[in-house]
């Protein structure tokens, strides 16, 4: 953990099975499919989904909105970002551990997201940790951007369900 202090916590139930959010957090389509907060989207470079396995994206301001806001605060429309899967229990729990080095003026730093599945019944819970950050302003925006990322969910889902039955 990068800080003692406690992790962010999301958590949404979805009308799915753990194989198929499983799928969406380690398969390159999955992850493209919604990956990134509103107005952004990743290109995933590699992704190697199994326990001390490499994933690396790029980061990718999409939107004209946020193309201008990143250009406002003097960052790249664009950033590579790397993890590893810390942790891989398929269809249960999920452990990402990512590099934060794209911070202006922070050294490179250690950064966990995981991911927990929790069938009930025809639902499953998504419950969601990731690490605060050493300040509030970055934990904010990061809470702001996963939670804005999560509504890409439904409709990831429904367009894995229509590669299925292809």
């Amino acid at each position: 953990m990068t800080t003692q202090r406690p992790p962010l916590v999301v958590e949404r139930s979805y009308e799915a099975t753990p194989q198929e959010l499983w799928e969406l957090w380690t398969t390159k389509e999955g992850l493209e499919s919604w990956w990134g907060p509103e107005g952004f989207r990743v290109e995933v470079k590699t992704i190697d989904a199994r326990s001390g396995g490499k994933l690396s994206f790029d980061m990718i301001a999409e939107s004209p909105e946020m193309v201008a806001a990143m250009k406002e605060l003097g960052r790249p429309r664009s950033h590579n970002t790397q993890a590893t899967f810390a942790e891989y229990d398929p269809y249960t729990r999920l452990r990402m551990l990512y590099i934060i080095d794209f911070v202006p003026g922070r050294r490179p730093y250690e950064n966990n997201i995981v991911a927990e599945l929790i069938p009930k019944g025809a639902q499953v819970t998504m419950r969601v940790s990731i690490d605060a950050h050493p300040d509030d302003e970055l934990t904010q925006g990061t809470l702001q951007g996963f939670t804005s990322q999560l509504t890409k969910l439904p409709a990831a889902l429904s367009a894995l369900r229509q590669r299925r039955s292809r």
